[in-house]
């Protein structure tokens, strides 16, 4: 699966209005396999010490990171969302948060960078192809 591919996924079940967090994430877990063909990406793993991670990405069943995904849309700056965040940063050392689009890249609790590969326009999702290399 590539990028556009991924995109063009959600986008069509966001236009349906009908969507929500948890509808896109086979399609999360199938580019995230697709980008990395060695690790194992699993969705709703078993609970760690610091919560519930809604991915666990393992090589070799050795965890090497886990990617919390919130709903389209959601600002993942929202101080809702802090306690839970502060809880997955302390706990887990390679960590990705995600609203589908724009991932936040945290390595020992500490930001290393974010990547938008689309955006909200129109209630529609727009490709920002121009990011797409990077997020590999």
């Amino acid at each position: 699966m590539t990028i556009q591919e991924y995109l063009s996924k959600i986008n069509t079940l966001y236009k349906t209005g009908n969507a929500r967090e948890h509808s896109y994430r086979g399609d999360l877990q199938n580019l995230i396999m697709a980008i990395l063909p060695d690790v194992l990406v699993t969705n709703e793993p078993a609970r760690v010490d610091c919560g519930a991670p809604d991915y666990v990405l393992t090589r070799k069943d050795v965890p090497i990171g886990y990617i919390e995904a919130k709903d389209i849309g959601v600002d993942l700056k929202d101080k809702k969302l802090k306690e839970q965040f502060d809880r997955y940063k302390s706990g887990l050392s390679n960590l990705v948060f995600t609203d589908y689009m724009d991932f936040h890249f945290y390595k020992d609790g500490e930001f290393v960078t974010k990547i938008a590969i689309a955006r909200v326009e129109n209630e529609l999702i727009i490709p920002q192809s121009e990011n797409f290399e990077q997020l590999f």
